[in-house]
């Protein structure tokens, strides 16, 4: 099995029991915003780049906590394991439009999904295992979820 390394980024809805999730073009997975890193990239300035790029959003580093690496079976890509570092955002960017999520780049689609419980996988759509699996249960161990 082949390992991806990635960072992800966590935005809870300021109002809703919800994460923020992408899809990216041609897939029907939705996941964390994030992606790989540039050769010699910290796993912090590739969330705050690829925020940048994904969803044009400006990250304050100080607002950023980790919340843990992780690692599960590849949402888009068979035979693959992705190892997330995954991080926290205190609070919501300026730019986020909370009823219309600007998307760039790669992705296709960004919505808010309930976590508690998280909807059921179908044909059309499902979620990334590592949010699903190891993500969401590690905010709700820490207490960062709100019920």
């Amino acid at each position: 099995m082949n390992d991806i390394r990635v960072s992800a980024l966590v935005l809870l809805h300021p109002h809703e029991p919800q994460i923020l999730m992408v899809r990216k073009e041609g897939t029907t997975s939705f996941m964390l915003p994030g992606g790989k890193p540039e050769i010699g990239e910290s796993a912090e300035a590739t969330i705050i780049r690829e925020i940048s790029e994904e969803l044009g959003l400006t990250l304050e580093d100080g607002r950023l906590s980790p919340l843990g690496t992780f690692a599960a079976d590849a949402a888009n890509e068979a035979d693959h394991r992705v190892i997330g570092d995954v991080f926290c955002y205190e609070g919501l960017p300026a730019e986020l439009n909370v009823d219309g999520i600007n998307h760039l780049a790669e992705i296709a689609e960004a919505a808010w999904f309930p976590y508690d419980p998280m909807p059921a996988d179908t044909a059309e759509r499902q979620f990334a295992p590592l949010t699903r699996l190891e993500v969401v249960p590690a905010l709700n161990e820490r207490g960062l979820l709100r019920q």
